[in-house]
């Protein structure tokens, strides 16, 4: 299994992806939530009545009324609504109660939550700037850890390599939900989504350090004694971690799907980020970070030898 020696197939795939996320955000942009754009969430728990919940008598109770904008109503449970929209205050939702209940039945208010403009854009930039502080973070950690590397390996190579194979993830996921927010109301960019981002960061640094400290370890026992070059070490180093690197991960997609298939309306969109982003960091773990590292280090020990 000659993981390295493919590395251009790799190349390719990851390029594509990065292409297609790139397109999918210029086009479509991003469905914000209402913690990023602002606006009003409303969940509403209907009495049962022995049929579901009409959500079109619902959306229309709201649709008509004037300077409300991005109506979205969705089914969150059984006999349960939830309303996102721009426009809506709390004296203009006490005055379509009534109307409410006239179209779609009696009910009880579960959540009212509005967020201003002001909140929503100083949530949006914390947001970019908790991402990026986490991945200026990895890089130091990952320099300072691994700072003892024998040679032709760098330190500081392992940490920008790892991020950059982080940066491929995050925009996968980005480009991804850019497509489904596009189609699906309820796929939002939110601060859910933001957690999702930065929890797949942490796993897939997990799985890259997994991968370049057994390379670190094999440099210290086979170069020297066998004089073997960096891409061979790092593609022995993949093929002895690869096996735990994709069992932890099926382990951990297997009860992140228990809970997208049972955990509710609300946390779908971001238990589906977790999935996606797992899957794709457990990819770019093993063929993109490594594949990285050795072109890298390889175009190091040339630019030496010309000197």
């Amino acid at each position: 299994m000659n993981i390295i020696g493919k590395r251009k197939i790799f190349y390719f795939i990851s390029g594509l992806v990065i292409i297609f996320s790139v397109v999918a955000i210029l086009v479509w942009g991003l469905n914000f939530g209402i913690d990023f754009q602002g606006g009003t969430l409303i969940e509403l728990d209907f009495t049962p009545s022995g049929k579901e919940v009409d959500l079109n008598q619902v959306r229309e109770s709201f649709s008509k009324e004037e300077g409300i904008k991005s109506l979205s109503v969705q089914e969150t449970g059984e006999n349960s609504v939830l309303i996102k929209a721009e426009g809506i205050d709390k004296e203009k939702y006490n005055s379509l109660k009534d109307k409410i209940k006239n179209n779609a039945g009696d009910f009880t208010e579960s959540r009212f939550e509005t967020v201003g403009p002001t909140v929503s854009s100083d949530l949006k930039k914390k947001a970019f700037i908790s991402v990026g502080v986490a991945s200026l973070a990895i890089i130091i950690y990952l320099a300072i850890a691994f700072r003892k590397v024998p040679r032709p390996a760098n330190s500081w190579r392992f940490g920008i390599t790892a991020v950059v194979a982080l940066l491929h993830d995050l925009l996968f996921m980005v480009g991804l939900f850019a497509i489904l927010g596009h189609y699906f109301d309820n796929i939002v960019v939110d601060s859910l989504f933001i957690t999702a981002l930065l929890t797949v960061l942490g796993f897939s640094v997990h799985d890259t350090i997994v991968v370049f400290d057994r390379i670190r370890e094999n440099l210290r026992r086979m170069a020297v004694s066998k004089n073997l070059s960096f891409s061979y070490i790092t593609n022995e180093s993949i093929k002895q971690t690869i096996t735990r690197s994709i069992n932890t991960s099926f382990t951990v997609l297997i009860a992140l799907l228990a809970v997208l298939v049972f955990g509710g309306e609300s946390i779908f969109a971001f238990v589906l980020a977790l999935i996606v982003g797992i899957i794709v960091g457990t990819y770019s773990s093993i063929f993109v970070a490594s594949a990285l590292l050795v072109d890298w280090t390889e175009w190091s020990i040339r630019r030496e030898a010309k000197s």
